[in-house]
């Protein structure tokens, strides 16, 4: 899989923070999507994933979502977002296929596994916590 991308956090230093903790830093760094839903399986009931899908890692809606989310450290970590990327839709990845996903897309999963936002533009940085913010889920977590 020739420049199938790995987690944000493999990226680039600008792109090194994107972490759910320090703690947990060393888990995620350099780990790939997987051909199957094994990587978005393993973040259920732990994480909410921002899943990014670009033709190229090229792509300025790609470099502009990449570049807003790595300037928001703490407010990914405090609402446990990881941030899983595609760059290379030749390389047939089954999770890019199981959704759909076409060009540019940005999606938003739950801890539950379900989507709760997808687009085809670079979701802004205060929508997405905004929708986060209102789930039941993190509204238990902002009160514990």
């Amino acid at each position: 899989m020739k420049n199938f991308t790995k987690i944000v956090l493999a990226c680039g230093a600008a792109l090194s923070a994107l972490t759910l903790s320090q703690a947990q830093a060393a888990d995620r760094v350099g780990e790939a999507l997987a051909p199957d839903m094994a990587t978005l399986e393993r973040y259920r009931w732990q994480a909410r994933p921002v899943l990014i899908f670009a033709p190229s890692p090229e792509d300025p809606s790609y470099r502009a979502a990449t570049a807003q989310l790595a300037a928001l450290r703490d407010g990914l970590a405090e609402r446990d977002i990881v941030v899983l990327v595609d760059t290379d839709p030749d390389a047939g990845g089954a999770l890019r296929d199981r959704l759909g996903a076409e060009g540019f897309e940005m999606l938003l999963v739950g801890k539950d596994g379900g989507v709760k936002m997808r687009a085809g533009e670079v979701i802004a940085p205060e929508t997405l916590f905004a929708t986060i913010d209102r789930m039941p889920m993190r509204q238990r977590e902002m009160q514990e």
